[in-house]
This record gives structure tokens, sequence and C-alpha cells, in this order.
């Protein structure tokens, strides 16, 4: 059983959820960032991304960004922009984009779920990236990113779900990027049901958020080192997450574009990829992969379409039978030389909601290739994670975002 309980949220007062809302600091660098918040003193990018406030060039992990941070967490808070709510509940929060929605419950995760097994990961983090959310959520004594959790589809927990959207919405609003957010307190009876529904999961799943919620587990076992004596329900020992059922949500392809083709022409390389791939042009435009083990190459301004051939699949290997993974070892690495490509600088990849018209730039300004991919599906990563496996890096992107600032939970 998973525990997830709920809790009394800083969140914005009525009329300042859409000028607080933030898109998560790590999907834009700082000068993107200044841009963003221009106009508006509001913006929780102040919060999470404190550096914009601060002389350009400031390094990123000073400790003047942290303590700017809880300023400007402080300062919002003690002008009535962010408010707390008086009783613990849990909060619906739902979001449409291109006509889909997908709605989740806000709440707060035990880490004791994480240090057990039972709320799954799939991803590898980075120490340096662990290092800067300890030192944020120390510092502001709250987590202000919520975690993107998912879980089985379960009826009752839907079925609540959707009776909360029945009142009228705390916010709701359509940001600058089209997408529309909505929320919703639960009421005290559907509280205590909600919380009952989780505690007979056997797990829930990361979907995105690997860094923060390590991060967030990380401090609460820091603060059980200074409190030996806590009895395990202070805040510490919770984070915040939103969580959603899995077939609400859409993952996007992953795509990937490579510097060079390690000494080889176009042709040369196009014969090496017939060892381990079926090739054809593409004469029908952009080429967008409609099935597993399918991919695009965009490459001396022509569309080609691959299809992996069946020695390359290792069917019972759910990792290995990822298009990542077949891209990765059968051509990536033996042909390009691309042997980590966390590391690796001749590579770089391209969230799908850029669309594939970014790939053909991206070759035209001086890249050159570049591979369209098949979304990797909820079911891979639901599998690959109960197998207490990992995923290749970048291989699943999802959209819409969750905004940061609509709900903060604190550790004290």
């Amino acid at each position: 059983m998973v525990t997830v309980k709920p809790f009394c949220a800083v969140r914005p007062a009525a009329g300042y959820a859409e000028k607080v809302a933030a898109l998560p600091y790590d999907v834009m660098n700082s000068e993107e960032a200044r841009q963003m918040v221009s106009g508006n003193p509001y913006s929780f990018l102040h919060v999470d991304k404190a550096e914009i406030d601060l002389p350009v060039g400031m390094g990123l992990y000073d400790e003047q960004v942290y303590r700017k941070a809880r300023e400007n967490l402080d300062g919002l808070m003690a002008g009535g922009i962010l408010i707390r709510d008086p009783a613990r509940r849990f909060y619906v929060y739902s979001l449409t984009m291109d006509g889909h929605t997908q709605s989740g419950i806000v709440g707060c995760p035990s880490i004791d779920d994480c240090l057990g097994g039972r709320i799954k990961k799939h991803e590898l983090t980075r120490a340096d990236k662990e290092a800067d959310r300890i030192r944020h959520i120390d510092a502001l004594d709250a987590n202000t990113g919520p975690i993107f959790l998912a879980h089985r589809p379960q009826p009752e927990l839907g079925a609540l779900t959707a009776e909360a959207m029945e009142a009228p919405p705390l916010y709701d609003f359509v940001a600058e990027d089209g997408v529309r957010h909505r929320a919703w307190g639960v009421g005290e009876a559907a509280t205590e049901q909600i919380g009952r529904v989780f505690g007979a999961m056997d797990a829930l799943y990361i979907a995105d958020g690997h860094h923060r919620c390590a991060s967030a587990v990380k401090v609460g076992a820091m603060r059980r080192e200074a409190h030996p004596g806590y009895a395990g329900d202070e805040e510490f020992n919770f984070f915040l997450a939103v969580i959603f059922p899995s077939d609400q949500l859409r993952i996007f392809d992953y795509n990937r574009v490579v510097q060079d083709l390690r000494g080889m022409s176009p042709a040369e390389f196009l014969k090496r990829l017939e060892e381990k791939m079926e090739v054809a042009p593409y004469s029908g435009g952009q080429f967008r992969p409609g099935k597993k083990h399918e991919f695009g190459l965009f490459m001396d301004g022509r569309w080609f379409c691959l299809r992996a051939r069946p020695e390359t699949i290792d069917e019972g290997n759910p990792v290995s039978r990822l298009d990542v993974s077949i891209l990765q070892e059968h051509v990536l690495a033996p042909m390009l030389g691309i042997a980590d490509p966390r590391t690796d600088t001749r590579i770089d990849f391209v969230g799908g909601i850029r669309g594939l018209g970014e790939l053909e730039r991206r070759v035209q300004g001086g890249m050159a290739a570049a591979f369209s991919m098949f979304p990797t599906t909820l079911d891979d990563l639901m599998d690959i994670a109960d197998n207490g496996m990992i995923m290749p890096p970048k291989s699943t992107w999802f959209e819409p975002k969750l905004r940061s600032g609509l709900f903060i939970h604190t550790l004290a």
C-alpha cells in the first residue's frame, strides 16, 4: 500500500493564479526566464529561478540565489498573493491541451514509499541537479515544484475526481501556451475516501520529476536526522505531487539530432544503416513513425523511413525492446561512436512538442542528421519500473507541463 495525505496548501489568492503559475524551472535557461517574467512580479519563477532577480552572471548555485528564493516566497505570502488554506484536503488539478484533458489528485506521498520502492522510478538522476533542489527545498522549507506521478486506472478514484470537478473551480485560466489549467478543492468526506483508495494501491510511478523527487526524499531524510524523535506524521516526511491515472497521460516523441556522421557520406551511412534497418526513401513530406520499431531519418534534405530488422529487437527485455534502445545500441553507438548520450556533445534531443519541422531546421542549420521516434508508451514505462530497470536517457517527453506555484507544500 502507498500513503498519500491531504495538506494545507499554500496557493495563489483569488485572481492571482494566472500571474503566479510558471513552467517548471528546468525547461528554460536564466535569460529565457528573465524574459518570461518581464512585467510580472508575481511569477513563481522569481522563487524557482531566483537568479533572475540577481546580477547577470551570478552563479546558479550561489548561496545568494537560495536566500533570494526564500525572500521572494516570503514576500508573496506577506503581500497576500499567496495564502494558506486552513484545513487539510486534497485538490484536483486538470490540464487541457489540444482538446485532451488529464485530471489528477494533488496530495503528498510519503518519502517512505520512495525509500521502500513503492513509488517507482525509471530514470537515473545527476548528483549536481539533486544538490541544487536539495538546497532550494531546504532554504524555502517547502516543496514548490510538484512531482508528476501516475497510477494504474482506478474507477473509484476516477469517480471521486469527477465529483470534485462538478463544483466551481478555484482556478480556471488559459496560459500563454494555450493550455487550460483548472483546480478544485476536495470536500472533507471525499478527502477521506481518496486517502483510502490510495492506501489500497500497490505502487505509484514517477512520470516526470525524478530529480525533484529524489531531492525531496533527501531533504526529508536530513530533517529526520535533525529530529531523531520524529513521529512520522511531520510534514517533512511527505512531498508535493500531482497523481494522474495512466490512461489519461500522453507521452510525446523524444527525437534525436546528431552533429556528424563520423566521417561517412550520407550514402555511406545509409549503406551501414541497411545492416540493421530496412531503409526506404519517403516522398510524403515529413515522416512521423506510426508504430513501434519504426523511425524517421532526415538527412541531406530528404526523409527516409526506417524499420528495425527483427534481429535488433529483444522482445523479452523491457529496456532493450524500446525504440530509443534499438537506435542507441545498433546505430548511434556502433556506427556514429556516440557511446554515452548523457555526456556526448555530438548528440542533442528535441521534444516532440516542437514538431518535425524543428528537426529539419536543426539539420538545415548544420547538424548532420535527425531521427524522429515513435513515443514510448506508459505501459513500457510501468513495465520497466515494475522490473526495477532504468530507461535510457531522454526516453519520454510529457505534455502538458505542470505549472509551479499553484500548490506549495510547506515542511513545517
